[in-house]
């Protein structure tokens, strides 16, 4: 895990790359238990334990482009984020 954690240092400071973590510290209402992506905002694919599913529902797909843009908003970023990781690592040590 720490090497992975390195590799996520290494692309956080890429241009192209925007990289947000969420502190086990912030004040968040919800947590999505699921894993999912968000495709061109008409498609959203979600990752369960025991299936993958797909929605295209637009007030589904809105509903967790809303839940990202929320854990976007309480995440840090930047040096702040780098600074997690770095915690991460060391912890494993």
């Amino acid at each position: 895990m720490a090497d992975q954690l390195g590799h996520l240092l290494t692309v956080s400071v890429l241009q192209q790359v925007s990289l947000g973590i969420i502190p086990t510290t912030a004040d968040r209402v919800m947590w999505p238990l699921e894993a999912f992506w968000i495709y061109d905002n008409e498609r959203v694919v979600i990752e369960l334990a025991t299936a993958e599913i797909t929605v295209r529902q637009p007030s589904e797909v809105a509903t967790y482009t809303r839940v990202f843009a929320e854990m976007a908003q309480i995440a840090v970023y930047g040096k702040e984020a780098r600074a997690l990781i770095t915690e991460a690592i060391d912890a494993l040590e």
